[in-house]
This record gives C-alpha cells, structure tokens and sequence, in this order.
C-alpha cells in the first residue's frame, strides 16, 4: 500500500487546475471480499496510477481533491475502498455521491464480485476467513456481503465478474480502460465443447443441445476423428439441418451477446453439447468461432473439454 507523503503544501500548490473534470483518472475499486481487488490495483498500479488499498471512506474527498491540485503529479489516482473499513456500509453512498456532484474529478466506479463457489474456492485456498464472518463460514459471510453491497453494486459504471478471469485478462481489461478512457471493457465468450455423458460444464452461462443433428459416430471411418477434422465438418454440413442449427444459433447469439455486452458482464460461457463430445459439439462450436468473430465488444476463446 502507497502513502501519502505528509509535506506541507506549498500556497502555489494548492490550486486546483481549471477545466480538469473529465481528464483526469479517477478510478474507485470496490467489490466482493475475494473477488480480485488486490490483483487488480496491482494491475491499476502498473499502469502508472497511484494506488492506495484499504482507504476509509471519508478520506475519499480529501484524496480526489488533492488530485487535482497543480504539481501534486496524481493524474491517474486508484483507491480500494471496501467492507474491511468499519464506516464503508453506511458512508460510501453518500460520500460518492457528493463527489461525483461537486468534485472537480470525474470519478469511475468498478464494482468486481465472482460466483459464489469461486469466492467460496479462494477463501478455502487462502485459508482466511470472511470479514463479516470470523466466527461463522465463508459461506454465510459471502451471502450476507453481496446482499449488503447489492446497493453499491448498482450504481457501479463497470461491474466485473472474475470468477474465471485471469491475472493477465484482468490486466488487459485495465489496460484498455486506461488507454480509451472509458470503463468498458471486452466481453470474454469461452466456447466450450462437451458430452453430455461427462456432465453439463459447471460455470455454463447458456447450454445448446446438439444431439439432434447428424452423429458421425456411427460412421465407421468418422468415428476416431474429432469434429476438428474437415472429413466430419464434410461429412455434417452436408445435412442441411446443420447448417440451419448453424444459422439460426449464430442469429441468437448475435443478438443476445451485445445485450450481455451492454448489461456489464465481463466473462460469458457458452456450451455445445452432444452425447460424446467429440464430434457434433466440436464441429458446431469451431463453427460459431468463425460466424461470431465479428461481434463487436466480444472476444472469443474454444475449448473441447471432451474431444
């Protein structure tokens, strides 16, 4: 955690450059206990911000207002302020309010929170309990903390899911938050792959079920091939119900990603599903790769769990 030196301010110092709301960085950090807040002011920090963890809430004014004073060198300014500080639940709100109305900064507002089991997951692998459970389970104490900060959550300019986030995609998010100015960020779709008899993906946002087409499987010289491999694309495009299947998927999911786009969501798993998992759900997820690699705000990832 980076301190503010404590030096006297010079008279000269202490004005405020005119004209500066909008054009300075601004960015408050807050969020789930455990959903990355530390990893991503480290991330925020790299990228040349001044960065404090753990700042009390009605020190949040005085911060924002020392960034804008000349020669204090704070353009980029990231604060963590969260449930850890004993006056945040009942503060926060109306603190941030104030700011936005009156201060000269232009303040963004991150809100980052994960699934329960991932939160659940990483308190376990850390060992430590939850702060507003030290005598109960994490479990209790996650559920009662998202019904707490569902009030802040609403008001939050980026909300970020990073239950299956890593470092390095945290960091890119930030990274292009940083460089356009604006708390948007790419919406990450993993494509993934799967049989049904191995069980539905357990982080699945939108399940497809595409047993009903063609099954290469029983064709003889198909079967040791994935659906990876031109002779099964050949051998299912042939049916003209694959190619409607194809059609009218890509048409639903071009409508309905930029909706998840708009609505905030960082992280979006799409699963395709047959019996085996090798063929058919291959074969239609490499397929959407290619007919939804022009949707805007989205990136793509596939993986075949089972093939």
């Amino acid at each position: 955690m980076k301190k503010v030196a404590q030096k006297t301010v010079k008279a000269r110092s202490s004005r405020r450059t005119p004209g500066v709301r909008g054009t300075r960085r601004f960015v408050i950090l807050t969020g789930l206990s455990g959903s990355g807040k530390t990893q991503a002011i480290r991330a925020l920090e790299d990228l040349g911000y001044f960065c404090i963890d753990n700042l009390p809430t009605q020190l949040i004014p005085t911060m924002a207002d020392l960034s804008t004073r000349e020669g204090a060198g704070l353009d980029k300014v990231a604060i963590v302020v969260d449930i850890r500080e004993s006056g945040f639940l009942t503060q926060f709100a109306r603190v941030y309010r104030k700011l936005k109305a009156q201060s000269e900064v232009n303040p963004t507002l991150i809100f980052l929170e994960a699934s329960h089991s991932t939160l659940v997951r990483r308190f376990s692998e850390t060992r430590r309990p939850h702060p507003l459970a030290p005598d109960r389970s994490v479990a209790e104490g996650i559920t009662e903390e998202r019904e707490k900060l569902n009030a802040i959550r609403s008001t939050a300019d980026l909300v970020l899911d990073t239950s299956n986030l890593t470092v390095h995609e945290l960091r890119e998010i930030f990274m292009r938050m940083s460089r356009d100015g604006r708390p948007k960020a790419e919406m990450i779709v993993n494509m993934v792959s799967f049989g049904f008899k191995n069980g539905v993906p357990l982080d699945a946002d939108l399940v497809f079920d595409v047993r009903c087409l063609p099954n290469p499987h029983f064709v003889n010289h198909l079967r040791p091939l994935t659906g990876r491999d031109k002779p099964v694309e050949r051998y299912m495009r042939k049916h003209p119900a694959t190619l409607d299947f194809i059609d009218k998927l890509t048409s639903f999911l071009k409508f309905a990603l930029p909706h998840y786009v708009q609505e905030g969501k960082s992280y979006l798993t799409v699963a395709i599903g047959c019996t085996g998992g090798r063929h058919r759900s291959v074969m239609i997820a490499e397929a959407l790769k290619k007919t939804l690699g022009e949707v805007k705000g989205v990136r793509l990832r596939v993986k075949h769990r089972d093939s």
